[in-house]
């Protein structure tokens, strides 16, 4: 999102804060942004007076408390209606804040259970499942199959084996926008990393590191980046030892394999 949207976006974010560290139940407050945002791509008529600038921002507030009022908790219902007395550089903005929204408030709830760093390795071991097994994927991604079908599927999979913040962001990957499933839980990564202003890294490596080596790998990378940064390990046997680190378009590549053909590129020259 961009101008008006992201001007948009920060304030309903600040807000956000406000109401959770005001007592709002955050769990609560992302079922009911999920829900509006679910509702405004469903009801086009409705989104566009929503986003209209041409209508007052306290007209179009009124209209979405009298549409939400009765299903909203009075903090949901407030960041709606503040969101929709904003201005939106497009229409399809509005839904798209309002499901980062509810990201940011999963990661809050899981915050106050003290999971947050358990959400940010579940979710990226539920995108890679959904990414290397592809019978999997194309089950979630296949619109003959309905939502109720995929839900059920997901929960299958990860019931009694994931925080439910985990389990609540696996289940809104199936609404989102996103191209794919894995490509929702990515953003939703990101999300909460940017949230917990932290970079995120993939580490991949021949075996599996110790709690030794995870922290000091973290602090070098923290020292070396300004930031904290959380590590999501991949055991990859293509790597035959060292360590191959992703952050954004960084790219540490240390690992045996990499010297390897760095010597033979050497030899063939």
């Amino acid at each position: 999102m961009r101008g008006a949207s992201a001007d948009a976006f920060a304030v309903l974010t600040e807000a956000l804060g406000r109401a959770v560290d005001g007592g709002a139940d955050a769990a609560r407050v992302a079922d009911d942004l999920f829900g509006v945002a679910d509702v405004l791509r469903r009801e086009p008529s409705l989104r566009r007076t929503a986003t209209d600038a041409s209508i007052s921002p306290g007209a179009k507030a009124d209209l979405v408390r009298q549409i939400f009022g009765a299903q909203l908790d009075a903090a949901s219902l407030d960041i709606v209606a503040t969101a929709a007395g904003r201005r939106w550089a497009a229409t399809r903005d509005l839904g798209d804040a309002l499901e980062q929204l509810g990201v940011i408030a999963v990661v809050r709830s899981a915050e106050q259970a003290g999971q947050a760093d358990a959400l940010e390795d579940e979710l990226f071991g539920f995108g890679r499942l959904v990414a290397e097994n592809p019978e999997l994927r194309d089950t979630l991604s296949d619109p003959a199959r309905s939502r109720e079908d995929k839900r059920a599927l997901v929960h299958g999979l990860l019931d009694g084996k994931v925080t439910p913040a985990t389990a609540r962001l696996a289940e809104q990957s199936l609404a989102s926008t996103h191209r794919t499933v894995a490509l929702a839980v990515e953003n939703y990564q990101k999300v909460a990393a940017d949230h917990r202003s932290r970079l995120v890294a993939t580490v991949r490596v021949a075996r599996g590191l110790d709690d030794q080596e995870v922290q000091r790998l973290q602090g070098a990378l923290a020292r070396q980046y300004g930031r904290p940064v959380h590590l999501n390990v991949v055991v990859d046997p293509d790597v035959m030892g060292g360590v191959k680190v992703e952050i954004g378009d960084d790219v540490i590549d240390g690992t045996v394999a990499s010297r390897l053909d760095d010597a033979r590129r050497r030899l063939a020259g």
